[in-house]
């Protein structure tokens, strides 16, 4: 069994006041169509790549997100909305996990395996995500929407 060096680990909890304007700074300007939920995971992602000094995802790297809720802001409303008949909001495409994962790629600028678990259980994340990881390592972070977010970036030795 291989053991794991954590290249870097940070935490924002509480999160900052600005941190969506320090995430708009360090992506040059403002995401766009995206909910908090995925603003606050891209926020998280990226100060453990900028901790780790790695200006992108190493190809071959893999991306795990969990949660405990996910987007609950984003699926309250297409929940409201979707009581008044009208056609599925906007918003649902912000209550979908997936579209959290495709704005983590393109603003990390990598391609991969990325997934998202919803669990209670941090060790059983990292532990399935440590056996199914090759060389390049892993970015995990848990993501509880406007609370905080906690992010490893993670090598084999």
């Amino acid at each position: 069994m291989s053991s794991w060096h954590t290249l870097a680990h940070v935490v924002a909890d509480p999160l900052p006041a600005d941190w969506r304007d320090q995430l708009a700074k360090r992506l040059g300007q403002r995401p766009r169509r995206m909910g908090s939920w995925a603003e606050l995971a891209l926020y998280g992602a990226r100060l453990c790549l900028d901790a780790a000094q790695e200006p992108a995802l190493a190809a071959g790297a893999q991306l795990r997100v969990a949660s405990l809720s996910g987007s609950l802001s984003a699926t309250r409303t297409i929940a409201a909305q979707a009581r008044t008949g009208l056609p599925m909001p906007f918003a649902f495409m912000q209550s979908q996990p997936s579209q959290m994962l495709a704005a983590l790629s393109q603003h990390l600028a990598w391609q991969g395996d990325a997934r998202f678990t919803l669990c209670r259980d941090k060790d059983a994340v990292l532990q399935l995500a440590q056996q199914e990881c090759g060389a390049a390592g892993l970015l995990i972070g848990w993501v509880e929407e406007d609370q905080r977010t906690e992010w490893w970036r993670m090598v084999r030795d």
